[in-house]
């Protein structure tokens, strides 16, 4: 069993920037060839991937956090990291990490960010 814990999150002005941790333990097998992805799930909203990162650390993003969000991973430390610069109200959410495939790991808790004045 895969566990995935994500952290960094919190309350931020809009410009702000945070960056989030994503760390994997348990059962992983190769976490390297994995292709990693952030997700993110505001109120009342479905759950959308924003970044992904591919095992030989190619990324992709959506449209709306282009250029604003930077997707990185540390195969050593089984880790997916983002850094979340020029905050906006509308990325308020809790993001969660997982793999970028039809069959995720089971979810973590997500870690909550607010963006507001």
């Amino acid at each position: 069993q895969v566990q995935l814990v994500e952290s960094g999150g919190g309350l931020v002005q809009p410009g702000g920037s945070l960056r989030l941790s994503c760390a994997a333990s348990g059962s992983i097998f190769s976490f390297s060839i994995r292709a990693m992805g952030w997700y993110r799930q505001a109120p009342g909203k479905q759950r959308e991937l924003v970044a992904t990162i591919s095992s030989g650390g190619s990324t992709n993003y959506a449209d709306s956090v282009k250029g604003r969000f930077t997707i990185s991973r540390d195969n050593a430390k089984n880790s997916v990291s983002l850094q979340m610069s020029s905050l906006k109200p509308e990325d308020t959410a809790v993001y969660y990490c997982n793999v970028n495939s039809v069959s995720f790991w089971p979810w973590g808790q997500g870690t909550q960010v607010t963006v507001s004045s």
